[in-house]
């Protein structure tokens, strides 16, 4: 589409517009889980805030249970 209309700029945009997308699918699917998923207990979602919210312990946990992901969401 932005070749379309800016045939000579050279822009790049579709692979990080792809790339964007890929990224905020992974973090829904984090969100999702620990709101309705298998260790969902004490999660909870603080609506003022837009964030998830859980006790130091819960979320440690939790980490540990995903290690592969756990760097990324300290």
């Amino acid at each position: 589409m932005l070749e379309k209309v800016l045939p000579y700029a050279m822009l790049k945009a579709k692979p990080k517009f792809e790339s964007r997308i890929r990224k905020l699918k992974r973090d829904w699917a984090i969100v999702y889980d620990m709101l309705s998923g298998k260790y969902n207990s004490s999660f909870g979602w603080d609506k003022y805030r837009q964030m998830v919210v859980a006790e130091d312990a819960v979320w440690n946990s939790y980490i540990r249970k995903i290690e592969p992901l756990g760097k990324m969401l300290k």
